[in-house]
């Protein structure tokens, strides 16, 4: 498949993915990724798969200490005695 882009656009492109580490492809390909994930509303937003990797770590907390900070002073409490 090929794709007529304007030559100078181009050659900015490439300068701007040899900054970044990458190639024009994947410099392309994540615009695009990012271009169609914003059309979508937010419920069909997939959650990213760091944020999957995420869920069930720790230890689960009191629904009314989200913030954690009664588990923060229990932490305190057993720490210095």
């Amino acid at each position: 498949m090929q794709i007529a882009i304007n030559p100078s656009l181009y050659g900015s492109a490439e300068m701007y993915a040899q900054k970044q580490g990458i190639n024009v492809s994947e410099l392309i390909e994540r615009f695009l990724e990012r271009f169609i994930s914003s059309q979508r509303t937010d419920t069909e937003q997939a959650v990213p798969d760091i944020v999957l990797s995420l869920l069930g770590a720790g230890e689960s907390v009191d629904q009314d200490d989200l913030n954690g900070r009664k588990a923060y002073y229990q932490y305190l409490e057993e720490k210095y005695q």
